[in-house]
């Protein structure tokens, strides 16, 4: 069995041993990175690979899935103008969380806690609700009152226990680190848990593949807790390091104008989050967190890469949605925030690529403003 590597924290430099189910550094209580700096293989030796996330074992740090249930190898579809769509939603669970929880399930395999957390808006708890009971873990997942009945049944018939917590997003995180304190809980989080961040990074792993060798100019994706954000940001290094590309594309991050904390501090020329943003209600609810733990790296890793962020109002998004569904993809509202940013020029002549994270089945159409 393949060694598990060591966690640090990249704000002070503290380390926790590999096995350890501390989810947080234990003198700041931020997140955690992986100590894991792989090679990818190259383009041809992917060839007649299994068909899913796992064909790109070398730079997963856990090996030999017994949880897994065919996630990734999402189809990527031209729109116009030199931008194509991956379709992340035609997952499992139906979102592009898979690619993190499946990582989740296989290290709670290893460790073997007495008991499993997450909290989520949805996707990300229906994604580890799917996979702990693939891979016969119990689990709780608390969600933020409100949350999409459709994502509660979900998260409900994998046979995970649903806490609904009365206040917003990050009344539901609180309530949820609490749970993971205790010194037997896995907390199984999107957010804090780096293991995510590198089941996220195969969708860039994915797209390098797909365009045979390269990738394009930009890629826009969702900002919210960044996961997906990050873990193309490892993509992208460890392509990049390895000689495997030429360039480094650029990260446009996208936020709802309704709660957008990265892009405040963005143009604040800041290094993290620069001013209390209170919760608001946004139809990208998946993305609406007013103060997200990696806040700093996200930052660092649009700044690095030539990047931007760009902010969308609920009409653009709402205007997005019903665009794509005319062109035959039905996705959630938060999964059209990439397509609202950027649909009407902002790239100008660039090649780029968004990520429809969610399927609209989730959801549903969102309502219209005169509603």
């Amino acid at each position: 069995m393949t060694p598990l590597p060591d966690s640090f924290c990249p704000t002070d430099g503290t380390r926790v041993p590999a096995g350890s189910l501390a989810w947080c550094c234990p003198l700041c209580r931020g997140p955690l990175d992986l100590d894991f700096s792989p090679t990818p293989a190259p383009l041809k030796s992917l060839t007649g690979r299994v068909n899913s996330l796992w064909r790109y074992a070398e730079v997963l740090p856990l090996a030999t899935p017994s949880a897994s249930l065919g996630e990734g190898r999402t189809p990527l579809v031209a729109l116009k103008n030199g931008i194509s769509a991956k379709l992340d939603y035609l997952m499992p669970t139906l979102s592009f969380k898979d690619r993190g929880a499946v990582l989740l399930a296989e290290l709670a395999l290893r460790l073997r806690p007495s008991r499993i957390v997450a909290d989520s808006s949805g996707n990300a708890g229906t994604a580890v609700a799917a996979y702990c009971a693939r891979a016969a873990l119990p689990c709780t997942v608390y969600v933020p009152f409100g949350t999409s009945s459709k994502k509660l049944e979900q998260i409900g018939a994998h046979g995970a226990r649903v806490e609904v917590v009365r206040g917003g997003r990050e009344a539901t995180a609180a309530v949820a680190r609490e749970a993971a304190d205790d010194p037997d809980a896995f907390y199984a989080s999107h957010a804090y848990n780096p293991y995510f961040l590198h089941g996220t990074k195969t969708y860039v792993h994915e797209l390098w593949e797909d365009l045979g060798g390269r990738l394009p100019q930009v890629l826009v994706v969702p900002a919210g807790n960044g996961t997906l954000l990050l873990g193309a940001a490892l993509a992208v290094a460890e392509l990049y390091g390895a000689g495997l590309l030429d360039r480094r594309p650029a990260l446009w991050a996208v936020q709802a104008a309704a709660v957008a904390p990265l892009a405040a501090a963005w143009r604040a020329d800041a290094d993290d989050l620069v001013e209390a943003i209170p919760a608001a209600d946004t139809l990208a609810e998946g993305i609406a967190i007013p103060r997200p733990p990696r806040a700093r790296q996200i930052l660092r890793a649009v700044r690095d890469s030539g990047g931007t962020f760009l902010t969308v109002t609920e009409d653009q998004i709402r205007h997005a949605q019903l665009d794509l569904a005319s062109r035959g993809l039905y996705v959630e509202s938060t999964s059209a925030v990439c397509w609202a940013a950027v649909r009407e020029g902002a790239l100008g002549d660039r090649t780029a690529v968004v990520p429809l994270c969610g399927a609209g089945l989730k959801s549903g159409l969102a309502a219209s403003s005169g509603a």
